[in-house]
C-alpha cells in the first residue's frame, strides 16, 4: 500500500495531514508493505521539516506523485482533477456546507471519507476531528480576545489601586465553548456561559463559571451533542433576554453553530451598539454566517467602539498542535478502516459507513444528498 500526503493549498491553511511521528504509527497499522510518500514542503508551515519525515521512513516526492497514491490523506480535499480515478481520499471535506464539492469528487469516481460525519460515539472519540479542532479553537479565541481587549483579564491588587477582573460571556457550551471557559478562567476572568442544553450547566459550573439560564419555552434533547435549532420567535426572545448579559460583559465569545446550516444570529447590531466601548466579540461562527450581525470572516470590525473579530480557520493558527492532533485522528480512523493491510469498506460499521460521502461515481451519504437538493 502507498499512502500519499499532499501539501495543503487552500488560502490560509497551514496544517498537514501527517506529522513525522504519525508515519511510524501508520506503519504499525499495515505492519509490512506500507510506503508513505509526502509532497516536499508539506509540513513546513506547521513546523515539520522534510528531513524529519525522511528520518521516519517517508519518501519525499512532487505533488503529482503524492496525489497518485491509492490512498490520499489530506486536511482539505485536493482538486478532484489532481486525483486518479479510484483513489481513496480521507479528509475534512465540509460536506454539508459544500455538497457540490462532494458531487465533483463522485464524478471523478473517487471514494471519499469526510471525517466531520463520524458518529459521536465512544468508539470514535479518538477519531473525532471536530472535537480536536474545536478544543484548540476555543483556546485560541480567548487569547485573541485577551490580546485585543483594552483591559486585563485577572484581578490585580496594586499600590495604585485594585484592577477588577474582566467579565467574559461564552455563548455555546460545546467543546470549543468549554475550552474557552477554561482558558478565560485560567487567565483570571469572571466567566459566565449560556447554552440551550440544560445538562451543560453542570459542565460550566465544574469549570468555575456561572451558568446563565433563560426560559425560551423549548426542551432540548438530553445528551444531544448539538443544540436543537430555535424557531424565529424563540431566537428573538433569546436575543432579548441575552442583550443585558452581553452588554454587561467585557468579552463575548460566540461558538453556536448548526451542522450544515447557517449559524444562528445571537447578537444583533443594536445589541452591539449598547455594549461598552472597548468591549470585544470573538465570533467563532463567522465562517458559517456568524453569531453576530457585524462579524465578517477573517476580519476585525470596529463599530460603536466595540471590536468584533471574525477569525477564519482558528485551528490553522496553531498548526503545529492541530496537525499533530489531526494526524492522530487519521491514524485512529485508519485503524478501523484498514483490515489485514487492505482498505475494508464494511457498511455494517457506522464508523466506516457514515463518513463515506461518495463511492463508485455516486454520492452515498444521505445527509449530503439532501444538502445537494
Amino acid at each position: 500500500m502507498r499512502v500519499g500526503i499532499p501539501k495543503e493549498t487552500a488560502t490560509g491553511e497551514t496544517r498537514v495531514a501527517a506529522v513525522p511521528d504519525s508515519i511510524t504509527k501508520l506503519g504499525r497499522i499495515w505492519r509490512t508493505g506500507l510506503e508513505v510518500v509526502i509532497e516536499r514542503g508539506a509540513g513546513a508551515a506547521s513546523g515539520f521539516l522534510d528531513e524529519q519525515y525522511e528520518a521516519k521512513g517517508a519518501m519525499l516526492v512532487d505533488r503529482s506523485e503524492a496525489l497518485a497514491a491509492p490512498l490520499v490523506l489530506a486536511v482539505n480535499p485536493p482538486d478532484p482533477a489532481e486525483l486518479a480515478e479510484g483513489t481513496t481520499l480521507v479528509c475534512m471535506a465540509d460536506p454539508l456546507r459544500e455538497p457540490a464539492r462532494i458531487q465533483a469528487l463522485a464524478e471523478r469516481r473517487l471514494t471519499c471519507f469526510s471525517l466531520e460525519l463520524l458518529p459521536r460515539i465512544s468508539r470514535a472519540q479518538s477519531m473525532d476531528v471536530l472535537s480536536s479542532m474545536a478544543n484548540v479553537a476555543g483556546y485560541k479565541a480567548v487569547l485573541l480576545a485577551a490580546a485585543r481587549a483594552p483591559k486585563l483579564f485577572p484581578l490585580m491588587m496594586t499600590a495604585a489601586g485594585t484592577v477588577r477582573p474582566a467579565k467574559v460571556f461564552v455563548l455555546g457550551v460545546g467543546v470549543a465553548g468549554l475550552q474557552a471557559i477554561a482558558t478565560a478562567k485560567r487567565l483570571g476572568a469572571m466567566v459566565e456561559a449560556y447554552d440551550l442544553r440544560p445538562e451543560t450547566k453542570e459542565q460550566v459550573e465544574s469549570l468555575g463559571a456561572r451558568f446563565i439560564e433563560f426560559d425560551l419555552g423549548v426542551e432540548q434533547e438530553a445528551g444531544a451533542v448539538y443544540a436543537k435549532e430555535l424557531t424565529e420567535d424563540q431566537k428573538q426572545l433569546q436575543a432579548s433576554l441575552m442583550a443585558k448579559v452581553i452588554q454587561a460583559a467585557d468579552i463575548v465569545i460566540t461558538t453556536a453553530q448548526v451542522p450544515g446550516r447557517r449559524a444562528p444570529m445571537l447578537i444583533p447590531a443594536d445589541v452591539v451598539a449598547g455594549m461598552k466601548p472597548g468591549s470585544v466579540i470573538v465570533d467563532m461562527a463567522a465562517d458559517s454566517g456568524g453569531n453576530c450581525a457585524l462579524s465578517e470572516p477573517g476580519r476585525e470590525v470596529i463599530e460603536h467602539g466595540v471590536i468584533v473579530i471574525g477569525p477564519a480557520n482558528l485551528p490553522a493558527s496553531v498548526a503545529n498542535t492541530t496537525s499533530q492532533l489531526y494526524a492522530n485522528n487519521l491514524v485512529a480512523y485508519l485503524g478501523a478502516l484498514v483490515k489485514e493491510g487492505e482498505i475494508a469498506i464494511d457498511l455494517e460499521d457506522e464508523v466506516v459507513r457514515e463518513p463515506m460521502v461518495c463511492r463508485g461515481g455516486e454520492v452515498t451519504n444521505e445527509r449530503v444528498k439532501e444538502a445537494l437538493k
